[in-house]
């Protein structure tokens, strides 16, 4: 990216925001400003109040309900959209959209089937336009350092992984009342999932077991609240999980190897910087990498590679195969038995030299009827 840009002098990538709940208006909309190559210029939503609060509080002059969708990507208005609708929505703005020419970052996970995110796949790569899964994550300095260590052999040969990944869920978000395409696996899982296949630079074989749990206390629908999963790695290597919608807030994960482990806690969050506590032999250290606006960045690498015309990552490829993951185990637990996981050969992983993103944190407004999906 030129200096120009990134003082906010040269080209931005003009966005339109489909979904303004809670995650797009606390903390992607936020940073967009000093992305210094991307600008808001249309919101989506069928909330009018939404519409005109938030186009008054960024300036935006082209709001638009969701049932006149068609209309934005024909309008000339954006060259690109932010997804953030409920997970089952994805594929029906994304794909269009890309057919359209639009670029789009979706967020995770990319689709709650495999054959829709083959089918948004499909769009992107018979359009050109260009399609990236919203795992800001790909951006984060200590995750990247924790692939780069790994990658340089500190910890020896990988052998097991284990993380815990939840949240008290408020019965009353649409988080808990929507099915299990809403719920910890789909909407949580993705994190340890991702965790496991960039860390091991490899994909899961097989779901060893999987096992869900009801609390009644929960206040969930009809799915499971807690999920423990065990996947198998090329290699014999072993990977726990577990996600719920019922236990305080935990966000951990150990990777263990023969020379050394690393533990991040917190791991997946993105509102304080991310921790460190690596043991290599008997020698051990502890590293608080600052916070940065993950989001902001993620999207700064994405207008940037619009603007220069680069490959991005994650990619389609990069959803389809956390979703591949997913789908296996919820046959893993409908069956109660093993399941192998249909492979996904990835033709492009993490490039830790070139993605590392370091836009300053940034503070959350007030949202507008929008709240966090945990309780008080």
């Amino acid at each position: 990216m030129s200096l120009a840009s990134a003082f906010g002098f040269g080209p931005k990538v003009r966005y339109a925001i489909v979904g303004l709940g809670d995650i797009a208006q606390e903390a992607l909309m936020p940073g967009v400003a000093h992305t210094g190559n991307s600008k808001i210029t249309a919101l989506v939503s069928d909330d009018p109040e939404k519409l005109r609060a938030l186009g008054e509080r960024y300036d935006v002059e082209h709001l638009y309900p969701y049932d006149r969708f068609d209309e934005l990507i024909a309008s000339g208005e954006i060259d690109a959209i932010y997804l953030a609708t409920p997970n089952w929505r994805h594929a029906e703005f994304a794909v269009p959209a890309l057919r359209a020419g639009i670029h789009v970052l979706c967020e995770k996970p990319l689709e709650i089937s495999s054959a829709k995110c083959r089918e948004i796949i499909a769009a992107s790569e018979a359009s050109g336009a260009k399609l990236m899964t919203a795992y800001r994550l790909h951006f984060e300095p200590a995750t990247l350092d924790a692939i780069t260590r790994i990658r340089d052999g500190e910890l020896g040969e990988l052998i097991a992984f284990t993380s815990c990944f939840a949240q008290m869920v408020d019965p009353a978000n649409h988080r808990a009342s929507s099915g299990i395409e809403a719920g910890p696996l789909f909407d949580m899982g993705p994190y340890p999932i991702n965790a496991i296949r960039y860390l091991f630079g490899d994909e899961p074989i097989e779901v060893v077991s999987a096992v869900g749990t009801r609390h009644p206390g929960s206040g969930v629908g009809d799915f499971d609240d807690t999920v423990a999963v065990t996947l198998r790695l090329p290699g014999g290597a072993l990977a726990q999980f577990t996600v719920s919608y019922y236990a305080n807030d935990i966000d951990n994960l150990v990777i263990a190897g023969t020379n050394g482990s690393i533990q991040m806690s917190p791991c997946y969050g993105f509102q304080n910087g991310l921790e460190q506590h690596r043991q290599i032999g008997s020698d051990k250290t502890h590293e608080t990498f600052k916070a940065t606006d993950q989001f902001g960045g993620e999207l700064r690498y994405f207008s940037d590679c619009i603007l220069n015309d680069k490959t991005v990552e994650p990619d389609g490829e990069e959803g389809l195969a956390d979703l591949v993951v997913i789908e296996a185990i919820v046959e893993a637990l409908r069956t109660k038995g093993p399941v192998a996981i249909a492979r996904v050969d990835r033709r492009r992983r993490i490039d830790t030299g070139a993605q590392e993103q370091t836009l300053r944190a940034v503070s959350a407004p007030e949202p507008v009827n929008a709240s966090s999906p945990s309780r008080d």
